[in-house]
């Protein structure tokens, strides 16, 4: 179940979220109807870490990446 609750309410109510959160309710927080955060447990977010060199291989870095801009480059940048 969705849960939405905007941010005065979330203020007063925000342990029953917790409960809400912890029973596999997803709750968003949102300010005038606008979601803003999700709130979740701890341990749903286990098991999500970063791998190092996951990304190797999916995508190629021009060769030129951190060569220097030329004069033109540098005046459409506006330096």
């Amino acid at each position: 179940m969705i849960i939405t609750e905007n941010i005065h309410s979330a203020k007063t109510h925000f342990s029953k979220l917790i409960n809400k959160a912890l029973s596999g309710d997803e709750v968003i927080i949102a300010r005038a109807g606008k979601p803003l955060v999700k709130l979740v447990p701890v341990g749903a977010l286990e098991g999500t870490s970063r791998i190092p060199g996951s990304a190797k291989g999916k995508f190629i870095i021009n060769p030129n990446f951190d060569s220097p801009m030329s004069e033109e480059e540098l005046s459409d940048w506006g330096l």
